[in-house]
């Protein structure tokens, strides 16, 4: 799903809430990365030529939008990730034999080029969270959503990444289908005194601190034309077709707007290429997929009965899934609140209608 008018979001808002069940995640859990810290100066000129850049390791490649059950991506998509006390660094590398862009003024709708897209919700939360957008010729997008689209979350498009720093390398030619390239390449340094907005006042994570992250590439097909490229319609009905989403860690949906399903960036106070940290699996995982799957339940009951209910047992789960789990239900009318945990854990999770899931009492 794309960005959409308010009146889209107000038809949404009525129309069918559609559930998409969070099993999935139990046995497809999101991606992870560790990210290694930095002491080099680092020039974001879309080279990735610094030695920090070479200790650390490339992303599993990019996958369809909607996970396994999708072809591969036709063009390799990688990410990689350091940070320092300032910055939070992100490289990519994306094949590409037909570099292409159109936009060039800041703040245009880059997802009508190829473009590369970050997605970031620094304390999970799935509520306000960064978008940023680039394309080949390092024009940017930048965006903060107070919320997902699906429970009329806003777009502020006012919002700037100040101090923003970003680079394009090409290895091949922009706009010219004479030839055949071999990818185009990216960095981008995102301050913490920006990403800090969204971090519960935190300025920057320490270490093993984990926040959410995922990465999106959107491909159009495209047709050579007088010595140009323009997007490839379709026979059927005469319109380009639709866009290819490849990402990092799979939405199962053609929905970039589901911040639950996003990857792990886990930070390293290790420097990078002078040890190797692994990953700390989330405690509470399971939980928050428990929670996410009865908040689905809520939405669905409400559009039958046009009011949330106080008893899980009127919801359509799944009583397996929840089994081993303490539940708290809170209902009046429009509003509902549902807490849960595990039998002998420590901590209690909860979410509320507006999709908001956070620890009680970390």
């Amino acid at each position: 799903m794309r960005h959409p008018s308010l009146v889209f979001l107000l038809l949404f808002a009525l129309s069918v809430f559609k559930s998409q069940s969070q099993e999935i995640l139990l046995s497809h859990p999101p991606q992870h990365y560790i990210c290694y810290y930095t002491t080099e100066s680092i020039v974001t000129d879309g080279l990735l030529d610094e030695k920090s850049w070479e200790n650390v390791p490339w992303s599993a490649p990019f996958v369809d939008i909607e996970g396994d059950e999708k072809p591969l991506p036709y063009y390799q998509t990688n990410v990689k990730m350091v940070w320092d006390q300032h910055y939070l660094y992100i490289g990519a590398r994306l094949e590409e034999p037909n570099i292409w862009a159109t936009l060039t003024e800041r703040e245009s709708v880059i997802y009508y080029d190829n473009d590369f897209e970050v997605f970031i919700d620094p304390d999970g939360d799935t509520h306000n969270y960064y978008e940023l957008e680039m394309n080949a010729f390092g024009t940017v997008w930048d965006l903060m959503l107070t919320k997902p689209y699906s429970v009329m979350g806003v777009p502020i498009n006012s919002w700037d990444i100040a101090g923003l720093k970003s680079g394009i390398h090409l290895n091949g030619t922009i706009n010219n289908p004479a030839d055949t390239d071999t990818c185009w390449t990216l960095e981008m340094a995102i301050p913490w005194e920006v990403l800090r907005e969204c971090n519960q006042s935190k300025s920057k994570p320490g270490p093993q601190d984990k926040w959410r992250i995922n990465f999106s590439r959107v491909q159009w097909k495209l047709d050579k034309a007088d010595g140009k490229y323009k997007k490839a319609n379709d026979p059927a009905n005469d319109k380009p077709y639709p866009e290819h989403n490849w990402v990092w860690s799979p939405q199962w949906a053609i929905n970039m707007h589901k911040p639950e399903y996003w990857g792990y960036l886990q930070f390293s106070e290790i420097e990078a290429g002078k040890g190797v940290e692994q990953f700390v699996p989330d405690n509470d995982f399971k939980t928050q997929v428990i929670l996410r799957e009865l908040f689905n339940a809520q939405q669905q009951f409400f559009k039958k009965n046009k009011s949330y209910s106080n008893s899980i047992e009127n919801l359509e789960v799944n009583l397996g899934l929840i089994h081993g789990f303490d539940i708290k239900t809170e209902a009046i009318n429009n509003r509902f609140k549902i807490s849960a945990k595990e039998a002998n854990a420590q901590h209690w999770w909860s979410i509320t209608e507006d999709s908001r899931i956070w620890c009680e009492d970390k």
